[in-house]
């Protein structure tokens, strides 16, 4: 647990309740391309966005974190098991699970020991799968506006492990045989509100605010505003996802 770099344990409860779910066909598609069902490993789960999103497919799910205060605040269910673990040493049994799901995290691992760690709990044959999701792109004008924030204003307080976000994970050693997946994305509808919610969930934000003394946020919300116009009138956001999938 020592090398564990936790970057979200200060937000949980805003991470918890405003980060974006993932499409259930994701999920569809990852049951399907596993031989059995029986247990699904979501590491370092997060609130549980993933872990929930599996739940329907597999008869049980077992989602560990890293961080005591994620778990607290993470969704339960009854399919779910959540257990506090970091993600090289899950405590699961040799080659038990189905399917080892990562979701926007793996850039924050020890990878070399993780993936040591997926392939002795996996069956043979078993599949695992890491994704993510970069910066949004809003409409029009407003995306400038959101790019330069987020390389400019915030940049400088972006973890240097985010470069493997922005790669989207081409870089990553990946020693299982790779599958090609379909297209996938986040798709929203959101007011201005809720943006700046989700926004408020960036480490960088974070860490700006702790480094300068002060909230970012408002005067991008304030570039926005005249672009978005009614701040409660909704508007269709997406990420494209990235993954790596593989079989062990």
């Amino acid at each position: 647990m020592s090398g564990f770099k936790d970057h979200f344990s200060s937000a949980s409860e805003r991470y918890a309740a405003h980060r974006p779910d993932y499409p259930a066909a994701l999920f569809a598609w990852l049951a399907g391309q596993c031989a059995e069902q029986a247990l699904a490993w979501d590491c370092a789960t997060g609130s549980g966005q993933a872990a929930l999103g599996l739940a329907p497919h597999f008869r049980r799910v077992v989602a560990t974190d890293a961080s005591a205060e994620q778990i607290r605040h993470a969704a339960l269910h009854p399919l779910v098991d959540y257990r506090i673990a970091p993600a090289e040493a899950s405590g699961l049994a040799d080659c038990s699970v189905d399917l080892v799901t990562v979701a926007q995290a793996a850039h924050w691992f020890d990878l070399p020991r993780f993936h040591a760690e997926a392939a002795r709990v996996l069956k043979p044959c078993g599949i695992v799968a890491l994704w993510g999701y970069g910066r949004m792109v809003l409409p029009g004008e407003m995306d400038v506006r959101l790019q330069r924030f987020y390389a400019e204003t915030v940049g400088p307080y972006w973890p240097p492990e985010r470069a493997l976000i922005d790669d989207a994970y081409r870089s990553l050693d990946f020693p299982f045989a790779e599958i090609q997946p379909p297209p996938f994305a986040i798709e929203v509808e959101w007011a201005l509100p809720r943006l700046l919610d989700y926004l408020s969930t960036w480490s960088a934000v974070t860490r700006y605010r702790a480094a300068q003394g002060c909230d970012p946020l408002p005067a991008l919300m304030a570039e926005l505003a005249p672009a978005w116009g009614d701040p409660e009138t909704t508007r269709k956001l997406q990420w494209p996802l990235f993954l790596r999938v593989g079989r062990r």
